[in-house]
């Protein structure tokens, strides 16, 4: 008879991906082991491996839903965006605005994401990495919208991963709770694809 599984079950694997996000961004993914991980959640061992069978498969289960949550952010937007009659600069605007708050709830994880795939079995790499083709797409795909005249077919990848370019790397300078914050940020942001860096008129 298979053993149910507690209430809590859920919420303890969501708890045990976050604190193992934060200590991978601290130590690296391959410094850290198992009793590491469950030091940090508090736990023992054998009960963390009652969640998991192995750090992959926390590694997984950490960028899998991650990167699930972005591609849900994107339908979300679109969603929203056309619900509320927003046009197609509107739109990427909105989408440029809903990924930076994100990112600055979910700073380990997304280090995570741009650091630690490669340690995946390639199974699992290629579903994380399709899935990053995926949301990539997405934003080309805005983009194109939102500046016809500016991401040609010629230019959209580049254009597209200057956008990246200015938000993913954000952990890196931009605290929750420093001067600047995340959603001021993304209006900076905006700002620049809209108007470049002359000031607005």
């Amino acid at each position: 008879m298979a053993r149910t599984r507690a209430p809590d079950h859920e919420s303890q694997r969501e708890q045990i991906l976050e604190l193992a996000a934060e200590k991978f961004a601290q130590t690296s993914y391959p410094s850290t082991s198992m009793a590491d991980l469950a030091a940090a959640s508090g736990t023992s061992k054998a009960r963390l491996y009652h969640y998991y069978e192995s750090k992959e498969a926390i590694l997984f289960d950490l960028l899998d839903r991650y990167t699930k949550r972005l591609m849900l952010i994107i339908a979300e937007v679109e969603g929203s965006s056309q619900r509320r009659g927003l046009t197609e600069r509107e739109t990427f605007a909105e989408l440029v605005r809903a990924f930076l708050v994100e990112y600055e709830t979910s700073h380990s994880r997304h280090v995570a994401l741009l650091n630690d795939v490669k340690y995946l079995v390639e199974t699992q790499r290629e579903i994380v990495l399709n899935r990053q083709r995926d949301i990539v797409a997405a934003f080309a795909r805005q983009l194109a919208r939102a500046y016809p005249e500016r991401a040609t077919k010629e230019n959209q990848t580049a254009l597209t991963m200057m956008v990246f370019g200015m938000i993913n790397w954000t952990f890196t300078w931009l605290k929750p709770g420093g001067p600047l914050g995340y959603r001021e940020f993304a209006d900076q942001v905006v700002s620049v694809l809209d108007h470049g860096l002359r000031p607005e008129p």
